[in-house]
């Protein structure tokens, strides 16, 4: 019985390790596509910083973001990943103007990647919310 045993864990252990490299160049892809997003995110949470400092100035900007983060709970660099609490909580602060902010800041997100990538985006402009369209933006980057 235990030549079976032993037998058996020495096949299972062959088949992992034929699996290595797949598992390894998953782990990888997996490591890339993280690096990717959050290099993304960081690039979407400063095109926001640099809308609300040109709009608002310094000492405004950094008036939102304590509102979002004693009323939300968000800081600065979660804006990319938690993008329905930043749009909500900057609805709240500024009212009717948060939709001129948001388009702003989409133009900005837009124009960092390029014409095309703005041509295909601006089309959900019109049929999405600012919300949907980042996400969107995200996924497919």
């Amino acid at each position: 019985m235990y030549d079976v045993c032993t037998g058996s864990t020495v096949q299972q252990e062959y088949l992992l390790s034929r699996n290595t490299p797949d598992i390894q160049l998953v782990t990888l892809m997996k490591n890339m596509t993280q690096q990717i997003n959050n290099k993304t995110e960081e690039k979407i949470a400063k095109i926001v910083d640099q809308v609300l400092k040109q709009v608002f100035g310094t000492e405004a900007t950094r008036l939102i973001y304590k509102y979002l983060e004693t009323k939300h709970s968000m800081k600065q660099g979660e804006i990319a990943e938690r993008i329905d609490v930043f749009a909500k909580g900057l609805e709240e602060f500024l009212n009717s103007g948060a939709h001129v902010i948001e388009r702003k800041i989409l133009d900005d997100i837009y124009s960092s990647y390029g014409l095309l990538r703005r041509l295909e985006l601006e089309r959900m402009q019109e049929e999405h919310s600012f919300v949907v369209q980042v996400r969107s933006f995200l996924q497919k980057t």
